[in-house]
């Protein structure tokens, strides 16, 4: 039988529909690095699951510290291991993956004491993971797209200071730092809260878990209190932060079936959301969450 061509009116429409239907599509973001056993980074980007990598940790840095980046036993940076990682980061990239570097951690030794601390810390960080100056940081020969700020412990002074010298350096050399947080869910973040007040952060990674009080869990309207008030921070895109599988985290495990059905939609609708972020890579590897929401997202 002979197709019908569509008039212009029908196009239209037939546009505009498949315009609503993406204005909102999300993102994955996911955390990797801290567990044995979880896939390499090229496979994890080549799973085309993901939009952006986060590699978990720069976990000690600051108040005159030499930092140290901790990827488990994936690679041991004190001897230089971690720069055969470059080729993966790098191949993540082609594919229109962003790769960004998560500072802090529930784990460490970090913190600013000044201004002037945050600025080296700021310079360190674009030297050596940035593609500053240096072309043999612990990563090797690679220019990450940003930083993470996961920052749960310690003092919350100079964060913003920090944000904000990063965001120079790369202004200056004329590249594009991306930023990114991850608070807790309660609003405001203790230590996050004055960083992201910046309006210099483009994503924040809400984690919906581990605080019973705000995630979904704790009931719908607990749930969307909580995702109104991050809506009204000044960052750029905010995604809900779930743990991959119930052993990714204490409490706030949300089967992949309820989230598609239950909680997506609640959220889906908002100018801000900008998808999914998941602990960890290692435990999606398990449970094969990514995959079971991704067209929904």
């Amino acid at each position: 039988m002979a197709s019908r061509a569509l008039t212009p009116f029908q196009l239209t429409a037939t546009l505009l529909v498949a315009l609503l239907a993406t204005c909102h599509a999300g993102s994955i973001a996911v955390y990797w690095g801290q567990n044995d056993g979880e896939a390499s980074l090229a496979e994890t980007c080549a799973s085309g699951n993901y939009e952006f990598i986060i590699l978990a940790f720069l976990p000690k840095f600051g108040k005159g510290q030499t930092p140290e980046l901790n990827l488990a036993s994936h690679c041991d940076p004190s001897s230089g291991g971690c720069r055969s990682q470059s080729k993966d980061i790098k191949a993540c990239q082609r594919r229109g993956v962003k790769v960004l570097l998560s500072i802090g951690g529930g784990d460490g030794s970090y913190g600013l004491s000044s201004p002037g601390d945050a600025r080296q810390v700021a310079m360190y960080l674009w030297n050596n993971y940035l593609g500053g100056a240096s072309s043999s940081g612990p990563l090797g020969n690679v220019a990450l797209d940003g930083i993470d700020f996961d920052i749960e412990l310690g003092s919350a002074k100079f964060w913003n200071n920090l944000a904000r010298d990063l965001k120079d350096l790369g202004k200056n050399g004329g590249k594009t730092v991306l930023l990114s947080a991850a608070p807790q869910c309660p609003f405001p973040d203790e230590w996050d809260g004055g960083a992201i007040n910046t309006g210099l952060f483009d994503f924040v990674w809400v984690q919906f878990y581990n605080n019973e009080e705000c995630q979904f869990s704790a009931g719908r309207k607990a749930f969307m209190d909580a995702w109104k008030k991050w809506e009204s921070v000044p960052a750029g895109k905010i995604f809900l932060g779930l743990p991959a599988s119930k052993d990714a985290a204490g409490t706030g495990f949300v089967p992949a079936s309820e989230l598609t059905s239950r909680v997506l939609p609640l959220i889906k609708g908002s100018p801000k959301y900008g998808g999914v972020m998941l602990w960890s890579k290692f435990y999606d590897d398990r449970t094969g969450y990514s995959s079971a929401i991704k067209s929904d997202v």
